[in-house]
């Protein structure tokens, strides 16, 4: 089956208002920059989104966000970007901040069909008994809190439950992928690519390579097509438009010659 779509304003042609979206990436890294970009020239608004961050330096979520399209993320860093920490304090978005690891379990499987898990990790806080502020009133009061979750023991220890994530759609972007949708990430890309992919009901991949079917060892494939149903063959600009989020050089008097 040829998965393979002319553009991305076409990949993205029937996301609704108001869709939920699993997006892969990692700061800077492997993050659908122009399937997210597609999104913003059609329109589309009210999304939640789920994904480790919202974006940065004006790249990759940070441009649906700062345009004021993002409902709700459900997330594991905010980090430097300060539109996000405003919006979120200003009581603009609803925000779910859950532990890294929890969200990628929670995404991996959704994606297998496990409707929910036990980890240990939140036991004794506010990720477990509840209270964590998923929306703020503007004036500095909680308006929405987070609900508390079931804890139960085994063997000694406490474990809280939680729910697999399934989403509309999941937007990602991978190093090479064929026309089966089988893709191959680069390195620190494969993040939450893989999971994100596995998450969402449609998936969308934008792939910087596109080869034929039998051009990728099957040892090589990191996500099977069959979690695949779109993809965008990006081109040569496209994929090699890749930001630094913190340029550093050393200072030239710090530089010298081995042995001098």
């Amino acid at each position: 089956m040829d998965k393979v779509v002319a553009t991305a304003l076409e990949a993205v042609a029937d996301v609704p208002d108001g869709a939920s979206l699993a997006v892969g990436g990692f700061g800077l890294s492997g993050v659908p920059n122009v399937l997210i970009q597609a999104l913003y020239e059609r329109g589309v608004s009210g999304v939640s989104v789920v994904s480790n961050n919202c974006g940065a330096m004006e790249s990759g979520l940070a441009v649906l966000l700062s345009a004021g399209r993002i409902a709700r993320v459900t997330g594991s860093y905010i980090g430097a970007n300060k539109e996000f920490a405003r919006q979120y304090l200003a009581g603009e978005l609803e925000v779910e901040m859950i532990p890294q690891g929890t969200l990628a379990e929670r995404l991996r499987a959704g994606g297998a069909g496990i409707p929910a898990f036990y980890t240990p990790a939140g036991v004794g806080t506010q990720v477990a008994e509840g209270g964590l502020p998923w929306r703020y009133d503007g004036s500095g009061g909680v308006a929405l809190a987070s609900p508390p979750k079931e804890v139960r023991e085994f063997d000694g220890v406490e474990y809280v439950l939680e729910r697999g994530i399934r989403t509309d759609y999941a937007l990602v972007r991978a190093a090479k992928g064929d026309r089966h949708g089988n893709l191959v990430f680069n390195k620190s890309s494969r993040n939450f690519n893989p999971l994100a992919a596995m998450a969402g009901r449609v998936t969308i991949a934008e792939v910087e390579e596109l080869v034929e079917p039998g051009g990728i060892d099957p040892d090589a494939v990191h996500l099977p097509g069959i979690f695949v149903q779109r993809v965008v063959a990006l081109t040569p600009e496209q994929a090699t438009a890749k930001g630094i989020e913190q340029r550093t050089i050393s200072a030239p008097e710090a530089r010298g010659t081995v042995g001098n």
